[in-house]
């Protein structure tokens, strides 16, 4: 399971000094929508150049334009960007055939999409689907409960990430469970009183379970 550590609602010079800190210690390092909107294009470019070893994920939660928004974004730098899975099928699909030219990654954000919508949006296997819970709900998801529940209604999904209000006890978990691809973790690394120790944290966790599933899968 990867860790992808998301930047949001900061401001560009705090975005690159916590980018600084991360690449390399994240397998993902997330450009937060709000820096989207806030920076645009100039900040992909400007994170990219200070990014050696992690993956970049620009969250511009496309809904359409998407090919135009996916060229842009690759093209700055990105190496994975998101659509909402909300989006026409058609916007899909040009940002899938956009991905796959560029040898790059599509995730989808199911945030509020229905069961009869996502079967419709099936046939993208490269693609990564992201179980998504809002910011703005007042409860907290059972991470895990949500995974298993998504896996048996969709198993044909082999690319699963999860996102909202994941601590460290969830992330273990979902590292054990084993079924999501990426775990997708913000403030509980980003405003943690150490970042390095958190981000270090949630590494050991998620990687000692790849290790352990590794030996048994042998």
């Amino acid at each position: 399971m990867k860790l992808q550590t998301a930047i949001d609602r900061v401001s560009l010079t705090e975005a690159c000094h916590l980018a600084e800190q991360l690449d390399g210690k994240t397998d993902i390092i997330e450009m937060g929508t709000s820096l989207v909107k806030d920076y645009g294009n100039l900040a992909i470019e400007k994170l990219r150049g200070i990014i050696h070893h992690s993956e970049l994920l620009v969250d511009s939660k496309t809904i359409d334009e998407g090919a135009y928004e996916f060229n842009q974004g690759f093209k700055f730098g990105a190496d994975i960007i998101t659509v909402m899975g909300a989006a026409s099928y058609d916007t899909l699909q040009v940002c899938y055939e956009v991905s796959q030219q560029t040898n790059k990654t599509m995730m989808i954000d199911l945030l509020e999409v229905s069961d009869e919508k996502i079967k419709q949006i099936l046939d993208f296997p490269q693609a990564i689907y992201t179980l998504h819970h809002s910011i703005d709900k007042k409860d907290q998801q059972d991470a895990v409960a949500s995974v298993a529940d998504f896996h048996q209604k969709f198993p044909q999904i082999n690319r699963l990430a999860i996102a909202g209000g994941i601590d460290l006890k969830q992330a273990t978990a979902l590292a054990q469970q084993n079924l999501v691809e990426v775990v997708i973790v913000g403030s509980k690394i980003t405003k943690a009183s150490s970042m390095n120790e958190a981000v270090n944290e949630f590494m050991k966790e998620i990687k000692s379970y790849d290790s352990n599933n590794y030996e048994r899968n042998k």
